[in-house]
């Protein structure tokens, strides 16, 4: 009796067990069909189909030889059109990478778990179904036999119905056997399935693997092309000049003065000199946004603005006010306050004067440019109204503007009284300043003016020596030039008229600050 509970026991235990397995084998079943129908519609290429032909399918194939007939249709002469070409390239290799990917995911990911979702667990889902229609064969030929056993004991015919009998348990035998031999294979094809788990999760593991080889080789082609395309767009010169730093502007255009700051220049010798308020009252929006671009892409067409000074003045303003470091820098900012701060005046233009010598070539170069022009702009103050003082206000906040946050407007307020007082005398003495003549035309790209006859600035070249005439500041009855040897204004030596030499005793050590 114990020994056939515990075999009951141990058949109760491998049910219970099988289904267990059965109930996951068919969870396993349904998320393995899902998920392979959801990988399937992200695919991009036609699945099944052969590599050439699920390369040309791409989309990214299409894009690529749209983008690159397109180039070829813009032509070399235009950067956009280069830049579609190589894109268009680029573009085709991610193609390729990425049909090698769908290859190998359908080989590896797809295909075994369509497998094992379609076929595997089907088939032996299928074995249960048998397996249950050989129990009812069993249990039908064991009630037949169970049947003519009972009509031997009642019947006359004993022989006759013994030999039906023993047929009929021959058929519930061989039932048996069928049902066991079933049961066997249904039992281990599901306790293979069970030892396999591992291997089937293995296919996530290879799909996480596969696209991030895909993405590792998707990188190398952008990586290897971005130089190609970026090295093709930095040799590309045209490139706006309101916005874009002085230095790499100049770089790209290959020019010495800005070309905004040229060609405003040049259209304001040429209609804006007498023009009343220049730099103080503001131009049409429209028409200032028009000669931006214009500016911005480089047109020599300028025409239509030289009958508007006053957007030609607010266009020289917003470059200086755009550009991303002011013209006289942010890190001579502390030293120009403190040059201006000097009380004495003498000494406060020296200062300044050395502050202005310590400029980076270029902003020197075009600040210079800049303030020759606008002295040239005072002179005609009774007519314009614009004076230095005047020009200073206006102008002055756009030069330089102290590096902090909040706005340009916010920072130009805080500085602006600093800013009058520098900028204001080195337009007073801008020849003093820069007495070298200034050619306003440089790249010979406009129509200059007769220029006027400069008399503020006098040279003097005697003994290696340079002369200059004083600012109005430093001019006494009996001493009016300043001899600064090498143009370094450290040491001034005062000259008297009365005996033509150099007073002795009397030199003036200028301190820098």
């Amino acid at each position: 009796m114990k020994k056939q509970f515990n075999r009951m026991k141990q058949l109760a235990n491998q049910t219970v067990g099988r289904q267990v397995i059965e109930r996951r084998m068919e969870l396993v079943r349904v998320v393995s069909h899902n998920t392979h129908k959801r990988m399937v519609s992200c695919l991009q290429g036609h699945i099944g189909a052969e590599a050439e032909k699920r390369h040309k399918k791409l989309p990214l194939t299409a894009l690529s030889q749209a983008m690159v007939e397109s180039g070829s249709q813009l032509g070399e002469d235009s950067l956009i059109g280069k830049m579609m070409e190589v894109c268009g390239d680029a573009e085709n290799g991610l193609a390729s990478e990425l049909m090698q990917h769908e290859l190998q995911l359908e080989k590896d990911v797809l295909d075994p778990l369509s497998q094992l979702a379609e076929v595997d667990i089907p088939n032996i889902l299928k074995q249960r179904k048998q397996l249950a229609k050989l129990v009812l064969d069993y249990d039908s030929a064991r009630a037949r036999w169970l049947q003519a056993t009972k009509s031997i004991i009642s019947g006359t015919n004993t022989q006759a119905l013994t030999a039906k009998a023993d047929l009929l348990k021959e058929e519930m035998d061989e039932a048996m056997n069928k049902v066991e031999l079933c049961k066997d294979q249904l039992a281990a094809d599901m306790y293979s399935f069970s030892s396999k788990e591992g291997d089937y999760a293995r296919y996530f593991v290879t799909l996480l693997e596969a696209q991030a080889d895909y993405h590792r080789k998707s990188l190398t082609v952008l990586e290897t092309v971005l130089p190609t395309i970026q090295a093709q767009q930095d040799s590309w010169t045209e490139k706006p000049a309101f916005g874009t730093g002085l230095e790499e502007h100049l770089k790209r255009s290959g020019r010495e003065i800005a070309l905004p700051l040229e060609a405003c220049v040049m259209m304001l010798l040429e209609t804006g000199m007498k023009e009343e308020g220049l730099f103080r009252i503001a131009a049409g929006a429209s028409k200032l946004k028009k000669l931006k671009a214009a500016l911005d892409c480089s047109t020599s067409q300028l025409e239509e603005f030289y009958s508007d000074p006053h957007a030609v003045a607010g266009a020289l303003k917003s470059y200086l006010r755009e550009l991303p470091e002011p013209l006289m820098t942010y890190q001579l900012y502390d030293d120009w306050i403190q040059a201006s701060s000097v009380s004495d005046p003498d000494k406060r233009l020296q200062a300044l004067w050395v502050v202005c010598d310590k400029l980076p070539k270029n902003n020197k170069t075009n600040f210079r440019y800049l303030v020759k022009f606008l002295a040239k702009l005072a002179q005609d103050s009774e007519v314009n109204k614009m004076n230095a003082s005047n020009i200073a206000i206006v102008l002055g906040p756009n030069l330089l503007w102290a590096k902090t946050e909040g706005t340009l407007a916010e920072m130009a307020a805080a500085t602006s009284v600093h800013v009058v007082a520098i900028v204001e005398p080195i337009i007073q003495h801008a020849d003093w300043f820069f007495p070298e003549d200034v050619e306003f035309n440089v790249s010979g790209m406009f129509a200059m003016p007769t220029p006027a006859s400069n008399h503020n600035n006098h040279l003097d070249y005697e003994s290696g020596t340079i002369e200059r005439k004083r600012p109005g500041s430093m001019v006494g009855p009996e001493n009016d030039t300043i001899r600064c040897p090498d143009l370094l204004p450290t040491r001034l030596h005062v000259m008297d008229r009365s005996n033509g030499g150099v007073l002795s005793n009397s030199d003036l050590i200028v301190s820098a600050l």
